[in-house]
């Protein structure tokens, strides 16, 4: 017998399937991992697949060493994923498979927690002389029955305890537990569904991919329970995505209230072993719902009934780190592999997902009006040149400080939102024009107050603040744009007896950050809460009755097709916070640019009108969803290294679009904007073309740069963020 095994190693040069003979007295089975000979080290590897003869000399192939676990970690459903994805991606297998498999699980450095418990014994009469504290724990066990070891250790003695076991009163039993991570409890309650979450319920029936376009606060979550709840009385599996950490808690207690211990969660966000022992959870199919992030979509449960992808629009569901992956494309493969319901939910669907709809690749239900019956909240635009005139160089507009006062006044709660966190983007001398950059990324360096330092939030390098310009020895140091340590501060001097809560990467950064602020932020009233886009979906406090938007032009003019697009998501997003209760939300959003069509759609919630006016302009200029976009990124430490092979393949590329050339729209090689990160310089091939020979022209494409390509090399179709 003869194995077919991919080496867990991520290099191009291993990037194939090798064969290893199996040892007669060794039982393996497809997706098993193994310990195999390569050249003089021992590897870790996965078999792909059994063969009961060899086209190589079976001689000379080495058998595999042993095996690692008792039973197939990868599952079949996995290992087509992995051909779908190296062939539709471009990635490497090895890459794929490590997507599959909690990290601890490969560098061995999770075990299974095994907890000591004790109990009297079957054969235990009575103490034959008196011991106090023995009886005592002979009578307390005889109360409680089993308990942890260490417990009853702790409250009676070790000795005493240690003694009772080895008279044999007393017997130690040893059981694997699941460290699970912590969650709010929340009361179980089903509520009766509005005639339009019915409706949805009612529609999304069938095994194909739905688009559930609500608006915020229309009860899309209700909706979700509903529909997982039938697929689990059919006796399936459900996996529901969110797309922050910051939503989870919030989602997990929810979930858990209506399904108790059927729900996993799966982030980031958990420590080692609770990653590792939810992944088991499911795995052996103890757990049936899961919850989670972009990751969880590689979740190893069985009998899928259903997917459901919240906020779909979300830029976070796709990966811009190795491996690079959509989860759409993810969630569209095992919809297809299982036969089973896929929605995709948002108040704001992206551009690509609604023009499918339209088209009938996915079917469109909607539900267009809050489930409380409330008008969504009205958003006043604000001026700030005109501000400026009128004598206010502040931060906050003068409307926004008068409504904020009026929340005060009233024990309510605000929202604040600034899409940057640290107090502000950058330090420059005023002097020379000298701008602190971090040595080791192209990038300007963030002024975090509270610390004291320039951190760059690429590589997460940290400096001595300036003080003094170090070019011209300037102390006129000016600092850049706002964030949210900036807005913190400033609010801190206009209230300055009110909580408020910051939420961004920097205060989340422990376990629990985001609900611990969350719940605080909860429990508090008055209180205002200032926050990047972690705040901006998904929370739902009935107390929150304004939102302020400092900056909405920050996302406006970045140099990307989809950055209108998202400033109409985030604007629609969180205004959607305020209001969600008995109280008519309001929301203050200040711009520089006023008269911006996405102003005039987003103040009216009028997604329709600014789909197609922007859907319009992406047709008339060939860009998504109507072509398609490859990015073909190089990176290395050599700076000359990685610019000449960029050009050697820019120059077989162009071959091919000569053979296509009516279907390139554009091709141009060029440094990518973040031109240096962790200290590898990056360049880059921008193509676009039309769709109708797409997937031919990429594959081409793809065996081009794989001929001529030394560096690291990575793909991207239709990237989220081309810096």
């Amino acid at each position: 017998m003869f194995a077919k095994i991919i080496i867990d190693q991520d290099a191009k040069a291993l990037d194939k399937v090798f064969e290893y003979r199996v040892p007669e007295d060794l039982q393996v089975s497809v997706g098993e991992r193994v310990i195999v000979p390569f050249g003089k080290r021992n590897l870790q590897g996965f078999i792909v697949g059994l063969e009961e003869k060899s086209e190589y000399d079976e001689s000379k192939i080495k058998p595999i060493a042993n095996k690692i676990e008792d039973f197939a970690v990868i599952k079949p459903e996995m290992l087509q994923l992995m051909l779908f994805m190296a062939d539709k991606l471009h990635l490497k297998l090895a890459s794929i498979l490590r997507l599959f498999l909690p990290s601890e699980m490969r560098t061995d450095k999770i075990k299974e927690l095994i907890v000591k418990y004790v109990k009297i014994s079957s054969t235990f009469e009575k103490l034959e002389r008196k011991a106090e504290k023995q009886q005592q724990i002979v009578d307390f066990l005889k109360e409680h029955g089993q308990c942890k070891f260490s417990d009853v250790s702790n409250e009676f003695g070790y000795a005493s305890l240690s003694a009772l076991v080895k008279k044999g009163a007393v017997e130690v039993v040893c059981e694997k537990a699941f460290r699970t991570p912590d969650f709010d409890v929340m009361e179980k309650v089903i509520r009766k569904l509005s005639p339009l979450q019915q409706r949805a319920v009612d529609t999304i029936s069938q095994n194909k991919t739905y688009l559930l376009h609500g608006v915020t606060g229309s009860g899309k979550t209700e909706v979700y329970m509903n529909l997982i709840d039938r697929q689990l009385s059919l006796g399936k599996t459900a996996l529901m995505l969110v797309p922050e950490i910051s939503l989870t808690p919030q989602v997990l207690a929810n979930f858990k209230a209506r399904f108790g211990n059927n729900v996993a969660l799966i982030h980031s966000g958990l420590s080692a072993g609770e990653r590792f022992d939810e992944w088991q959870r499911i795995f052996f199919g103890q757990a049936k719902v899961v919850v989670g992030a972009r990751s969880a979509i590689f979740s190893p449960l069985e009998n899928l009934g259903i997917i459901i992808i919240d906020e779909e629009h979300e830029q976070s569901y796709v990966s811009e780190s190795n491996p690079r992956y959509d989860t759409h494309l993810v969630a569209e493969f095992r919809q297809k592999f299982n036969d089973c319901t896929l929605v995709l939910g948002s108040a704001t669907p992206s551009i690509d997902s609604y023009a499918k709809a339209l088209d009938g690749e996915y079917e469109l239900v909607e539900m267009p009006v809050r489930v409380n019956g409330m008008e969504m909240p009205k958003i006043v635009l604000i001026d700030m040149l005109m501000e400026m005139r009128q004598g206010n160089n502040q931060i906050f507009s003068i409307p926004l400080i008068y409504e904020l006062q009026d929340v005060i006044k009233q024990k309510k709660q605000a929202m604040i939102f600034i899409n940057r966190r640290g107090f502000s983007s950058f330090q420059r001398c005023r002097n020379c024009g000298y701008v602190a950059k971090c040595s080791d990324c192209d990038v300007s360096l963030v002024y975090h107050r509270f610390e004291d330092r320039l951190k760059c939030h690429y590589c997460g390098k940290r400096y001595k603040a300036l003080d003094i310009c170090p070019s011209c020895g300037s102390r006129d140091i000016k600092q850049g744009a706002v964030g949210t340590e900036r807005v913190v501060e400033e609010l801190h001097k206009l209230f300055p007896d009110v909580r408020i809560l910051r939420m961004d990467n920097d205060t989340t950064s422990k376990k629990n950050g985001h609900r611990e602020i969350l719940n605080e932020f909860k429990n508090t009233k008055p209180a205002i809460l200032v926050g990047t886009q972690m705040i901006a979906k998904g929370h739902d406090f009935e107390d929150v009755v304004l939102v302020g938007i400092v900056d909405a032009d920050q996302s406006l003019y970045q140099s990307d097709y989809r950055s209108i697009e998202r400033t109409f998501q985030l604007i629609t997003q969180v205004a959607g916070r305020a209001g969600r209760s008995a109280t008519q939300g309001r929301v203050i959003l200040q711009t520089y640019s006023p008269r911006h069509f996405v102003y005039r759609f987003a103040s009216n919630y009028d997604y329709k009108g600014f789909f197609k006016k922007e859907a319009n302009l992406r047709r008339v200029t060939n860009f998504p969803p109507y072509a398609r976009i490859l990015r073909i990124l190089f990176t290395h430490e050599d700076e000359n290294l990685v610019a000449q092979e960029c050009k050697v393949c820019y120059n077989k590329v162009k071959e091919i679009k000569e053979q296509y050339d009516k279907e390139f729209v554009y091709l141009d090689v060029m440094k990518a904007p973040l031109n240096k990160i962790k200290n590898k310089f990056r360049y880059q091939i921008m193509m676009r073309f039309k769709l109708d020979h797409a997937d031919e022209i990429e594959q081409k494409i793809f065996e081009t740069i794989d001929e001529n390509a030394k560096s690291s090399v990575f793909f991207e179709i239709n990237p989220n963020n081309l810096s």
